[in-house]
């Protein structure tokens, strides 16, 4: 079916668990084209990141907000599911990004059981930006100065990330030291989990940019790519390794591979170039379900994104309920560890698969908050 027809059916992607709302925001003076999907608050008001791309669709964003209700349930947070999407290039004239942002929160001033976060196009100065326009305890991420932990920043989504890969290794028979890694992204997801990979031993052999892929089987100088990244270039700036097409990321030869750019990355028509052993999902909805169909009949180990990548948003719950930015880290260490054996000890029990392992220990924690509430899904 045409991606497109899907959008424009309101109900296409409704089920037992929601979406509660979808709001459209359009304001024609702004040219402002934006949407919230709030998917489901049993479990108490949905926090979920504010994405902005030219080209998001109503059904990517009802997409991430399920993944954000899984994820917040394995996560065992007091939070639901949610997702806003604002379509515009985030690389705008910051002077007009601001505008957007802003007129977009006050549109959504009203919606409490909504809280935004920072995602891909966005960051701290942009929650900065929807706490002074709609108040405290609207916006997570916020900036050091304002009370936040910066968890984009600090990386806390790739700090969640490492420990997955830490936990799941031994049961894929990998050890971390000397693991050879790819990342595709190198954002404030990718390029944290590369740091502290290696900080765990591990390889950094290829990563990928929206401009080329970066590819050296000796090791990568991660220190060399930071400084290129903070001073606004991309990885094909390097001094050192091959440089390949983008879209080459996928079939690089490594032990582990992890996603951390947009949805849909990994399809039928590309699982195949595929070359390791195990992925650790630190974008969300990285894989179609096809693709991980296939990857699962191959053995290979995927950590779904909403148990891997769930350091983000435990930080943001952390950070809502006033706790230090050393608790946070020790809790999404603590929940991501817990999560990801648990899942790969009842995948290999009961010989299913690790996304089916973690959606059946997600559902049931929503469900049961379902349970309690009137009305199940708000």
């Amino acid at each position: 079916m045409n991606r497109n027809a899907v959008n424009d059916q309101p109900f296409a992607f409704r089920d037992e668990l929601g979406p509660a709302r979808v709001i459209h925001v359009h304001e024609p003076s702004l040219q402002l084209q934006a949407t919230l999907v709030i998917d489901n608050v049993a479990a108490g008001p949905a926090i979920g990141g504010l994405r902005m791309a030219p080209d998001v669709t109503t059904l990517e964003c009802a997409r991430l907000a399920r993944a954000m209700t899984l994820k917040n349930a394995a996560a065992g947070l007091r939070h639901g599911g949610g997702k806003s999407v604002l379509r515009a290039d985030p690389r705008m004239d910051p002077q007009r990004k601001q505008e957007l942002v802003r007129a977009f929160a006050h549109a959504l001033r009203n919606e409490s059981d909504y809280i935004f976060g920072p995602d891909m196009g966005t960051d701290e100065t942009a929650m900065a930006w929807v706490l002074d326009e709609i108040g405290r305890g609207r916006a997570v991420g916020l900036p050091v100065e304002l009370g936040g932990i910066p968890l984009d920043e600090l990386g806390a989504t790739g700090w969640g990330v490492a420990h997955a890969a830490e936990i799941a290794a031994p049961h894929c028979g990998l050890a971390m030291n000397g693991l050879k890694v790819a990342i595709q992204g190198f954002g404030a997801v990718g390029r944290h989990a590369a740091r502290f990979l290696r900080d765990r031993g591990a390889v950094l052999v290829a990563v990928a940019d929206s401009v080329c892929t970066l590819h050296d089987p000796r090791g990568i100088d991660l220190d060399h790519l930071l400084a290129i990244k903070e001073s606004g270039g991309h990885v094909g700036d390097a001094k050192t390794g091959q440089r390949l097409d983008a879209d080459a990321i996928v079939g690089i030869e490594c032990d582990l591979w992890i996603p951390a750019a947009r949805p849909d990355v990994v399809r039928a028509d590309n699982v195949a170039q595929l070359k390791a052993r195990l992925v650790i999902q630190g974008a969300n909805i990285p894989f179609t379900d096809e693709a991980e169909r296939l990857l699962a009949q191959r053995k290979v180990t995927v950590v779904p994104d909403f148990i891997a990548n769930a350091g983000g948003v435990i930080c943001a719950a952390m950070e809502l309920a006033g706790a230090t930015r050393t608790a946070a880290f020790d809790a999404i260490a603590e929940r991501i560890r817990a999560n990801t054996d648990a899942v790969l000890q009842a995948a290999a029990r009961d010989q299913i698969s690790p996304r089916d392992a973690a959606n059946a220990l997600a559902m049931s924690r929503v469900r049961s908050a379902m349970s309690h509430r009137r009305f199940g899904v708000s």
